[in-house]
């Protein structure tokens, strides 16, 4: 579904992504882990087009998207989680949802996403629909950002940190709807620095250091292989 081609990716001067290569398949979850500066953010950014590779190709769904303005990658169906949130902090939560919407692209198997399903979802933000986004507490604002995700009605879902921050109780629930994210069909790219969460809901993991993946495997392997953790996770 998604695929990315000897990768690199430069911000001025410094080389960040240096000959990336790994594929996502359909209806997986595919976790990306590594330390602070391996490049994990500038991958995500590289495929929503928000930091354009310099060389190497990324494709998605066979559609050729390296050198795509970001609209255009949206417009495919894929949906950001952006790291941080991100959210609009001077518009209400129902605006925050409602903004971004789209019907789901035709011939699609894919959940429907609407308003009334993400507050199913996410009872608070139901709550607090009038409230600005910037009333919200860390571990609602991180529900919105993936409700604002949803609402475009991705085929394919990037995820960026989205435990950073947040009381080991809401880290859980992000860990439960991801599993049901995916269970719906959604393919997802999960960029993660907890160990645990990352090997609790992905089917397969990268580790990246340097602008590389230098580790493949599965969950269980990796919580096995303690070398590995050391040398590029600090666990």
């Amino acid at each position: 579904m998604l695929k990315l081609e000897e990768v690199h990716t430069y911000y001025g001067n410094s080389h960040i992504l240096q000959g990336l290569s790994f594929s996502v398949s359909e209806g997986k979850c595919t976790a990306l882990l590594g330390r602070n500066g391996a490049g994990k953010t500038t991958t995500i950014h590289s495929i929503a087009g928000l930091t354009p590779p310099r060389k190497g190709k990324i494709y998605f769904e066979e559609t050729k998207i390296d050198s795509a303005p970001p609209y255009r990658i949206a417009r495919l169906g894929i949906g950001l989680v952006p790291q941080g949130r991100r959210i609009f902090p001077s518009l209400t939560v129902k605006e925050n949802l409602t903004m971004p919407a789209r019907e789901p692209r035709k011939q699609t198997r894919d959940k429907k996403w609407t308003l009334d399903e993400i507050y199913e979802l996410f009872p608070a933000l139901k709550e607090r629909e009038h409230n600005m986004g910037n009333q919200l507490s860390g571990g609602q604002q991180q529900m919105l950002a993936i409700g604002r995700a949803l609402m475009t009605n991705p085929h394919f879902l990037l995820m960026d940190e989205p435990s950073e921050g947040l009381a080991p109780v809401i880290i859980e629930q992000v860990g439960d709807i991801i599993r049901m994210l995916k269970e719906n069909g959604l393919s997802i790219l999960l960029v993660e620095q907890n160990l645990f969460l990352a090997c609790s809901v992905a089917d397969e993991v990268l580790v990246m250091n340097k602008g590389q993946i230098v580790w493949q495997g599965s969950p269980q392997e990796l919580l096995a292989n303690e070398e590995i953790q050391h040398r590029y996770l600090g666990v």
